[in-house]
């Protein structure tokens, strides 16, 4: 059965008119023909969004009775089983009342979509779960009901609904949205202007940058190359050079300027050689790139200019920001630089901003290297010194009454051939010393403009010079070559120093890495694939980029790691050069790889490990803790229904007494079984209020005697955030168990008190104490401390209260009493000041 599609309409604030968006949606859809249906949408009293339900058809809302309330909610099996094409449920963040089928609406929406059933849905955009902080520091409000991101984002569509903040206030002094007895408090606290801004902006931005996944999606599907202007993008070009701080602060002050622009810093190793990078110049600067939100990358390439643009098309980008030349004057002899060839060949859809800094020609760091891969302008200029040159000169100096003589003659023709040679390389210095013997011969050794030589030793001479020339450019050619040779090591040794740095600091996943072999030499698409044996189908371990292949025999480029891995690679055709590093990062994929799945299979051994101890002490408490209740009640209901004994009215209230207290220690251990499971599954949900201690520390003391507790709560205490069902319990543990170690004569000392930002409550007793080495220990499932009787419990209690606590987002440690015993501290998080008067105004409107 094929997945529904979810529609979900995100609101920038309370009462933009999601669910009124949604309502029209269901009559469109309706008019259509389509079998849609209201599974649930709370109109809180607004006449027109009333008025849109009609003509719809409504499944009839589950009844579920709480705390002495009747509520109602969605019905599931209801929707499941009408079964139809769309239903609307509104309110995807909403949380359903304690005995629903699911705890969240969001999980009920789930439900729907995998039974095949499309669902359109609202939420507002201060309900995102990851936006939580962010929107409780903007209005003040924390929001208790939320909807994690990815629901959201898993979404097949999603429309923003949106409405400027003069007119929302509008709506709300009109009684559109609250009643009139509420628009007041609501317009002066929640909705104020700033707030419905900044919550408006929220809005635009998440929607904003699913848009962007969904551009990129498109983009390599489509094989799209040149840059959409959708959303700025600056790319920083570094060198390594002391410059490149200059740039991305430049680049970020440029992005400052525009909501949601990115910086993206590359450096491009150019096996050539013509760069300087410093190692550690590059890593400040990828320091202080991350620092200001933008990223790294590290890619090499023959063609520096190339490179960069094919990068910064890659990316979508939209400016390129380049450094000006460090090269002195005379250097431009060799080309235009990086920055002019950007400029000129970045087309109308890249703008190139090439940014002045300390460091203009003040000269590189090291000498220029001359690369065995001269390019085809190089070559051109070898020919031409090598064969034009000569010709020149040959006119030159037979135009010219001069006689220089042939010695000079000769070193004249051979400096053309050594030209030619650091130009062009060995084939036009060969050329250049060949054809500059021939003009020597022919124009300047008698007789001339013959080729022949009447004296033996211009012989000599002429062969003298053709074997200096060809052996001074062999010299300069293998110097050449070598130079590039070490250029290219150590653009493969930078590469290789980054990869196992990144695997030494733990940074690299199988994706991060496939990732970084994908920028590194260019390519569209990585794939890491395996197979069990030499005839068994392939299959895909990891993959990054649009459209990776299956097979290594598809794949431009594939890399075998061992006998049953192999790293395919599509885009280009790399040289065998390349495939050396290449071959370390392949090796590396295959231990990344390996240490994931063994970091997986420990962490279920551990799982299957520490389940199977809290099942050995979950049948060991059955067996003892909950069977001596269960044997007393059972031995009392026994006698009580006895007709051999005539019992007194005193010994039947011993015997039901007896009854009433096993009763009550099963119900305790019970629920404690019950709060650990809530625990170790992650469903336990706290619903945050500000109250006061007083409030709830008294109520959590009616399991013990009455003298067994002094209570030391200040009235003075600033009010906390918690909840308050669970922090009672976190304290009934705490005491109860204080008072089962403490002795009679020495009661329980339960204090509260203020310390900055947060409120501590001290349990303190007098007990035997616990050591410095066992003090975590006892917050762990199913343990008691020293001789602790069978019959106290199962040693779930402190488990369980600091599992409570923390899920609250406090603390629970244990310190020793001073004079002997032990002190439970429990730090809560205390309310700056007092609340927001239309504190739940937000959570009472979710459309």
């Amino acid at each position: 059965m094929a997945r529904g599609k979810l529609r979900i309409y995100l609101g920038s604030a309370p009462g933009v008119g999601k669910t009124y968006a949604m309502l029209s949606e269901g009559h469109r859809r309706v008019e259509r023909g389509t079998d849609c249906v209201v599974a649930f949408v709370e109109h809180h009293g607004r006449p027109r969004t009333e008025v849109m339900l009609h003509g719809l058809e409504q499944i009839q809302r589950r009844t579920i009775e709480y705390r002495g309330s009747t509520f109602t909610e969605m019905d599931v099996d209801a929707v499941l089983e009408r079964r139809p094409a769309v239903a609307l449920v509104d309110e995807l963040a909403h949380t359903n009342v304690p005995g629903s089928r699911n705890t969240k609406r969001w999980q009920d929406v789930e439900e729907l979509l995998q039974a095949g059933i499309d669902v359109v849905s609202t939420v507002n955009i201060q309900h995102l779960e990851s936006l939580g902080d962010v929107v409780e520091s903007i209005t003040g409000v924390r929001q208790r009901e939320t909807v994690p991101d990815e629901v959201v984002r898993r979404a097949n569509q999603i429309e923003l609904v949106d409405m400027s903040p003069q007119a929302l206030r509008r709506r709300m002094a009109h009684g559109n949205i609250y009643k009139s007895d509420k628009v007041d408090a609501a317009l002066s606290n929640y909705f104020r202007p700033g707030n419905l801004t900044a919550l408006r902006e929220l809005a635009l931005l998440w929607v904003a940058d699913r848009v962007d996944e969904y551009l990129q999606q498109y983009r390599g599907e489509h094989n799209i190359r040149s840059t959409w202007q959708a959303r700025e993008r600056i790319v920083v070009g570094l060198t390594g050079g002391p410059e490149g701080r200059t740039l991305i602060r430049r680049a970020a002050r440029m992005a400052a300027k525009g909501s949601g622009s990115e910086i993206l810093a590359v450096y491009v190793a150019r096996s050539d050689g013509l760069t300087s990078a410093s190692p550690k110049e590059l890593a400040v600067q990828r320091t202080l790139v991350e620092d200001l939100g933008g990223t790294f990358h590290h890619v090499i390439g023959d063609d520096v200019p190339a490179s960069l643009l094919e990068f910064a098309r890659g990316v979508n980008a939209t400016q390129i920001v380049l450094g000006s030349s460090r090269r002195k004057t005379w250097q431009y002899v060799f080309g235009p630089g990086v920055g002019a060839t950007v400029a000129r060949e970045s087309g109308p859809d890249l703008d190139v901003h090439i940014v002045t800094h300390e460091e203009v020609a003040k000269g590189r760091g090291l000498p220029v290297a001359r690369g065995a891969r001269l390019g085809r302008a190089r070559s051109i200029w070898g020919w031409l010194s090598g064969v034009a040159g000569p010709a020149l000169l040959t006119l030159l100096l037979t135009n010219v009454d001069a006689d220089l003589g042939l010695a000079n003659d000769m070193l004249l023709f051979l400096t053309l051939t050594v030209a030619a040679a650091l130009l062009g390389g060995l084939l036009p210095a060969l050329a250049s010393a060949a054809f500059g013997s021939f003009l020597l011969n022919y124009y300047f050794t008698p007789p001339v403009h013959q080729i022949t030589i009447a004296d033996p030793k211009n012989i000599l001479a002429i062969a003298i010079f053709f074997l200096v020339a060809v052996s001074v450019a062999s010299v300069v050619d293998l110097a050449a070559r070598r130079t590039h040779q070490a250029a290219r090591l150590r653009a493969e040794s930078e590469i290789l120093s980054f990869l196992a740095g990144s695997v030494l600091r733990g940074e690299t996943t199988l994706d991060a890495l496939l990732e970084r072999v994908r920028e590194t030499f260019a390519m569209e698409s990585v794939a890491l694939l395996e197979r069990a044996g030499d005839v068994e189908p392939w299959t895909c371990a990891g993959s990054v980029g649009p459209h990776p292949v299956a097979r290594p025999e598809d794949a431009d480029v594939d890399m075998p790691v061992g006998d049953h891995m192999a790293l395919a690679l599509s885009g280009r055709v790399l040289p065998a050069e390349d495939r050396r590093v290449l071959g370390a990062f392949a090796a590396q994929a295959a231990v990344v790889l390996d240490r994931q799945r063994l970091v997986d299979e420990a962490e279920e051994s551990r799982k299957l490990a520490e389940g199977n101890r809290i099942r050995t002490a979950l049948l060991a408490a059955v067996s003892h803790d909950l069977r001596t209740p269960l044997a007393a009640i059972k031995a009392a209901v026994t006698s009580l229904r006895s007709d051999d004994v005539d019992w007194s009215e005193d010994d039947e209230a011993e015997l039901l007494a007896g009854i009433e207290d096993g009763a009550d220690r099963l119900d305790h251990l019970v629920g404690n079984l019950l709060d650990m499971s809530r625990l170790n599954t992650g469903t336990v949900r706290p619903i945050i209020r500000e109250i006061d201690l007083d409030e709830v520390v008294p109520m959590a003391l009616g399991g013990v005697p009455e003298d067994s507790v002094e209570l030391d709560i200040p009235e003075s205490l600033p009010m906390v955030a918690v909840d308050s069902g669970l922090l009672e319990r976190a304290v009934a543990n705490i005491v109860e168990n204080a008072v089962k170690y403490s002795p009679a004569a020495a009661p329980v000392l339960v204090a509260a008190s203020a310390l900055g930002d947060r409120v501590e409550v001290r349990v303190a007793d007098r007990g035997p104490g616990v050591p410095d080495d066992s003090k975590e220990r006892i917050f762990e499932p199913f343990q008691r401390y020293g001789d602790a009787p069978r019959g106290a419990g199962v040693g779930l209690g402190l488990a369980v209260a600091r599992g409570f606590v923390e899920s609250m987002g406090g603390t629970l440690t244990a310190e020793d009493t001073p004079g002997g015993g032990m002190t439970m501290v429990l730090t809560l998080r205390a309310v700056p000041g007092p609340g927001p008067v239309v504190a739940d105004l937000s959570a009472q409107v979710t459309s």
